[in-house]
């Protein structure tokens, strides 16, 4: 059974850095990119920032490049999100994802809130 399971999000102060990790388990991710996306009051989720398990190339929302990295520890099976300088509109529910590369089947975790405060 596949797990994605998010941790660290929280209140912060604009300007301020969290940093969001995702322990994902139940198979072997080689195949899968994996992803944050986001999700604000009265908004459609949005792709955040995403990378390829096994080659590490990444991809990043206009919005947040520059501000935020994706990366990931294939020996801890954990997708962490650095994220600096924030701003009061990145406020929103994060979720971790992971899309299969040949089915593109996708696995959501059940998402973590981070809240800045102007």
């Amino acid at each position: 059974q596949v797990q994605l399971v998010e941790s660290g999000g929280g209140l912060v102060q604009a300007g301020g850095s969290l940093s969001l990790s995702c322990a994902a388990s139940g198979r072997s991710f080689s195949m899968y990119d994996m992803g944050w996306f986001r999700q604000a009051p009265r908004k459609a989720r949005e792709l955040v920032a995403r990378i390829n398990w096994t080659f590490g190339n990444t991809y990043y929302a206009d919005a947040v490049k520059g501000r935020f990295t994706i990366s990931r520890d294939n020996a801890k099976n954990t997708v962490y999100l650095q994220m600096n300088s924030l701003k009061p509109e990145d406020t929103a529910v994060y979720y971790c994802n992971a899309q299969s590369t040949l089915t593109a089947r996708d696995y959501w975790g059940q998402g973590t809130q981070v809240t800045v405060s102007s």
